[in-house]
């Protein structure tokens, strides 16, 4: 399978490594973790919005073995429509808004890893 990243690169999908994904999404929501390293911001959001293009079709392929009518797949699939959302938005400017898109970004994908880790539908 390949996606396309944020830059429009076309690569390999690569294995979901969602600890590495959680990693990041942790060092970012972290109390001062995004202030600490101001600098990491914009690379930090790239990463995370690489993450989510790999999610998504992830998490939506997951969704098929679910119910089509039950809870766990409108939830999962209504996380793919926000992380879609946050892809398209564009971050405002100033360092602020750079963070709060960053967070909005790693918040989306923690909840995708726990849709893809979440293989029957049961949250735990």
């Amino acid at each position: 399978m390949t996606i396309q990243t944020h830059t429009g690169a076309v690569a390999d999908a690569p294995l979901l490594d969602l600890p590495v994904m959680r990693s990041a999404v942790c060092h970012l929501m972290a109390p001062g973790g995004a202030q600490s390293v101001p600098s990491e911001v914009d690379t930090l959001a790239a990463q995370l919005r690489d993450y989510l293009v790999v999610l998504i079709p992830a998490v939506e392929a997951r969704t098929d073995d679910l119910p089509l009518k039950g809870a766990p797949r409108a939830c999962a699939l209504a996380c793919v429509g926000e992380a879609r959302m946050r892809l398209g938005v564009e971050t405002c400017p100033g360092l602020s808004a750079a963070i709060v898109h960053a967070q909005r970004l790693a918040r989306c994908v923690e909840a995708l890893c726990d849709h893809y880790e979440d293989r029957d539908g049961e949250h735990s």
